[in-house]
């Protein structure tokens, strides 16, 4: 007992000694408002052959970072493709979060590099705040390809990703393509990470920002890094007059976001929620049990995917906004993780957005009070556990 309580302790202080230091450490930076042209993906198999060839076609340089890179046949071919480029004189450069890809072998990443490809992983955990520093992970995806083309969103590399999972099949999930001035953003924030990894500092080379045109869509990227997000959540919730729908495959709000839905419903705004009916990781379905017994209360809708697993990150408000990015809407989004969002202001692409969410409600059910609030002594041992460690699902 003497030995846990010592070891909680040190996970405590190391936790809170290793936030204070980020937080001193961190700037807080705001990027222009954008026009590009805009695609969106919501199949993976869809995206990768769009993604796949357009690395084949780089002519100059491919910077990629993702969270999750696998130990698979999809990751195999990923990578194949990055290597081949490399011998043909591209510059690749590979930034893969430690924790999420942690599969990727050492000899792979060995081929990687005598290949030509400069590889880094991202946010590996050292000290003096070990237990921090292994939570706060670079959960962006960013690619950019000769500085003309980007790609961000929800999709990460695996067999999952690709509907070769029997449990999770078919992915659902939303990614966007960018061909116009906000690549710069994708490329700025790269390079940062880059930097952060490698000390090798690149942002002010001209060659990856080259003169790009604006596009159709109007947007703006925010970058997080463990903070803010709560904050430009928070505004967007305010802001609405009319309604709010929320997709995420893990909802788990910080005290404040919960208040601002609670008092969104109260002023008589339409929320609704789209999460997953299966999940990917344990204990987040439970925790998120006891926020939407409370919305469901006072009146929010809550549907539950049935088309296979919901990923989707996505926010909109009173069809005037869209946020779309790799942000989850829980705790370790908001406090701990890197990410990146686009927030589109084109009421085009908006309803785009509104209508594939639409879709996917559709093929949804509708989540009730009552069946939460059934007699399941299994389910309370885990909505107990759950609430321990919300922070860290």
């Amino acid at each position: 007992m003497i030995i846990l309580l010592v070891i909680f302790l040190w996970l405590y202080i190391d936790f809170t000694l290793g936030r204070k230091s980020h937080m001193k450490k961190l700037e807080r930076t705001t990027l222009p408002m954008r026009k590009s042209d805009m695609d969106m993906f919501t199949d993976g198999p869809a995206l990768f052959k769009d993604l796949f060839s357009e690395l084949r076609n780089a002519q100059k340089h491919i910077h990629i970072l993702f969270y999750i890179v696998k130990d698979d046949k999809i990751s195999e071919e990923f990578l194949s493709i990055l290597k081949g480029k490399a011998k043909e004189g591209v510059e690749v450069r590979l930034l893969l979060d430690w924790a999420g890809s942690f599969p990727v072998k050492s000899k792979t990443i060995k081929e990687l590099k005598s290949s030509g490809i400069k590889f880094s992983f991202a946010h590996v955990p050292k000290p003096p705040f070990l237990f921090y520093s292994f939570q706060a992970r670079n959960h962006r995806k960013i690619t950019v390809i000769d500085g003309t083309i980007g790609f961000s969103g929800g999709f990460n590399i695996g067999k999952e990703y690709i509907n070769q999972d029997k449990k999770l099949t078919p992915w659902r999930d939303y990614h966007l393509k960018f061909q116009g001035e906000g690549v710069h953003d994708l490329q700025r924030e790269f390079l940062a990470d880059w930097y952060k990894a490698t000390k090798t500092d690149l942002l002010a080379n001209c060659i990856y920002f080259p003169e790009l045109r604006a596009g159709k869509y109007r947007h703006q990227f925010s970058a997080y890094k463990g903070a803010y997000l709560e904050e430009n959540f928070s505004s967007l919730i305010r802001k609405a007059k009319q309604s709010i729908t929320i997709g995420t495959p893990y909802f788990i709000p910080s005290k404040r976001l919960f208040k601002d839905l609670s008092h969104a419903l109260e002023r008589g705004i339409t929320v609704r929620l789209l999460i997953p009916c299966v999940t990917d990781h344990i204990l987040v379905k439970e925790a998120s049990y006891l926020y939407l017994r409370k919305l469901l209360k006072q009146g929010a809708y809550v549907y539950q995917y049935l088309n296979g697993f919901y990923h989707a990150k996505a926010i909109m408000i009173d069809n005037e906004i869209a946020d779309v990015g790799t942000a989850n809407f829980d705790k370790r989004s908001l406090f701990l993780n890197y990410e990146i969002n686009c927030f589109i202001y084109d009421k085009d692409f908006i309803q785009k957005v509104q209508t594939i969410v639409d879709t996917d409600i559709r093929n949804s059910k509708r989540l009730t009070l009552k069946e939460l609030n059934r007699l399941d002594p299994f389910r309370t041992f885990k909505e107990m556990l759950a609430r321990t460690v919300a922070s860290f699902l």
